[in-house]
């Protein structure tokens, strides 16, 4: 039975607040593998623009939340799909994190901002997460597709900087967190079973066979199509067949690239709310942002002050590009 994951992010463009990258992958019966997922579970998720009906909303994380839809339906989809097979879920977003970034949450614990005392869920209803959970669930062991796991990283602005200067391109942050996911999941999905990985592919870039060569070391890495629609590689010498699939808007098209870019909107939401909260403590009347350039400039200066007050220096909080 093969692997699929689905890796994306959210947080590459703005100017502060974390960047992060999920992966989310699930076991599938061979005749499944190159399968519509959605279809298949047809019964327990629907696209966006299909109407309200119970199941859960699967797609592209921008379609799924926006600031004027609010933060409901991506929690719902994230905790129902993806936390709810575990026994317990998480009550806050530390335990969330501990949870869903065993590899990769550098220097968040060191950040000023940061409590993880933000109880979740924030705003998705528990009588609605609830049975939309166990209809999802239902569906997937009915189909013999296994739980999906999900895995995070989480890179702050020191480290964001810090490889920024290093390597002297913002690429190096996408490779870098890239490799700590390849890593965590071929440690926990042990033996040799194939591995198909799907990531949403990055503006104009089309080679990624240096940066997967350095991410998986004694292997190589064989270009099969390198195009503005897709980027396709094949890993030779492992313990086990793996592909790698880079392509734009994967997560309109691959189910689990749909679940990696809502748990990593869903997770940079979640930190950025506590990350306004910390700053309107020390700065009255302050409107909170999503970091993105031109309001992160108006919210910028509005804490420099305060930044100054508290000592920080600038690349603790301000990533340059």
């Amino acid at each position: 039975m093969p692997w699929i994951v689905g890796i994306d992010e959210a947080g590459y463009g703005p100017n502060l607040g974390p960047f992060v990258m999920s992966s989310v992958a699930c076991r599938v019966p061979a005749e499944l593998a190159e399968a519509n997922l959605w279809r298949v579970l047809r019964r327990g998720v629907r696209r966006p623009g299909n109407k309200e009906d119970g199941r859960l909303l699967v797609g592209d994380s921008k379609l799924v939340y926006t600031r004027a839809r609010g933060l409901g339906d991506l929690e719902t989809g994230v905790l129902a799909a993806l936390v709810l097979a575990r026994p317990t879920g998480p009550s806050c977003l530390r335990e969330y994190i501990d949870w869903a970034c065993p590899a990769g949450h550098e220097g968040l614990c060191s950040e000023s901002w940061y409590l993880g005392a933000t109880a979740l869920p924030v705003t998705a209803e528990p009588q609605l997460v609830g049975p939309s959970a166990e209809r999802f669930h239902a569906v997937r062991a009915t189909m013999q597709v296994s739980a999906f796991r999900v895995y995070c990283v989480v890179v702050c602005p020191t480290r964001f900087n810090e490889l920024l200067d290093h390597w002297g391109s913002k690429g190096a942050v996408l490779g870098h967190s890239l490799g700590t996911l390849l890593a965590a999941n071929r440690d926990s999905t042990m033996g040799d079973e194939p591995m198909r990985f799907l990531v949403d592919k990055h503006g104009g870039r089309n080679n990624y066979a240096a940066m997967l060569q350095h991410s998986l070391p004694g292997s190589m890495v064989v270009a099969r199509e390198e195009k503005m629609e897709r980027s396709v590689y094949q890993v030779l010498g492992l313990e086990r067949e793996m592909s790698f699939t880079f392509q734009p808007r994967a997560d309109a098209e691959h189910f689990c690239v749909a679940l990696a870019s809502m748990a990593s909107k869903y997770l940079r939401e979640l930190l950025m709310l506590e990350f306004n909260q910390y700053w309107q403590q020390h700065v009255p009347n302050l409107e909170p942002t999503a970091g993105y350039p031109g309001d992160s400039t108006r919210f910028f200066e509005a804490i420099r002050p305060a930044i100054l007050r508290l000592g920080l220096p600038e690349a603790v909080v301000w990533r340059r590009k």
